[in-house]
């Protein structure tokens, strides 16, 4: 009897919870995240290791730019599901995002765990290509004394190559934008965009023209046939 007490009063709880993250979830899709903010939090209390309702809340807190909150909710993710790159790749860039808003100093005290982060989401998936990406980055601005490394980048975009040859010349081209080599720059974002011919790609090269090179006769005669 008692028994089945307690399976009349939890049956209720799960409805409740189901129909809530149901309709939390079809406005998080509407991009209506205050709302959905909300109810996800109201789902959570009832069912605190939910892996699904904690992801969104951790989308929704790096929609709303809320990096420290994201960065708690990725963390617990990586406790729960310790197999998803996916979850350590975000953590570790939701405290590169944090490292930016920060002093100068507690940024660099925050680089060795958004490396690990990064390396993990690697070892998880061999094939993840946005953690190589946030580990150029990292490898370019930071100062040497401190670790940062061409050689590492150029490993990373090496990688990239291997991978998707369209992300080893992009990752290529945006080394040699940092070094100032723009002219070895258009070379690589030239080859990218021969290959794939994308918005992501044209945007690349475009940028370089109007912003680096300073040859608008090239941006123009790029966007014209791209856009043709």
């Amino acid at each position: 009897m008692k028994k089945l007490l307690l399976f009349f009063l939890f049956v209720p709880i799960c409805i409740w919870s189901q129909s809530n993250f149901e309709k939390a979830e079809k406005l998080y899709h509407a991009k209506k995240y205050d709302e959905a903010q909300i109810i996800f939090e109201g789902v959570l209390k009832s069912k605190p290791s939910d892996i699904k309702t904690i992801e969104y809340l951790g989308e929704i807190a790096a929609h709303q730019k809320s990096w420290v909150k994201g960065a708690e909710y990725f963390k617990k993710l990586k406790e729960l599901k310790p197999t998803e790159a996916d979850y350590f790749y975000k953590y570790g860039g939701c405290l590169a995002m944090r490292a930016m808003e920060v002093s100068r100093l507690k940024a660099l005290g925050m680089v060795g765990e958004m490396k690990e982060s990064f390396e993990k989401a690697i070892i998880l998936d061999p094939k993840h290509l946005p953690a190589r990406w946030a580990l150029i980055e990292i490898y370019l601005q930071l100062p040497g004394i401190f670790g940062g490394c061409e050689s590492k980048a150029i490993l990373y975009s090496n990688q990239l190559a291997q991978l998707s040859p369209v992300d080893g010349y992009l990752s290529r081209g945006r080394i040699d934008v940092y070094f100032k080599r723009y002219t070895a720059a258009e070379k690589n974002f030239i080859k990218a965009h021969e290959i794939g011919k994308s918005k992501t790609t044209f945007q690349k090269l475009y940028n370089l023209y109007l912003n680096n090179l300073k040859d608008t006769k090239k941006a123009k005669e790029l966007k014209q046939k791209f856009e043709a």
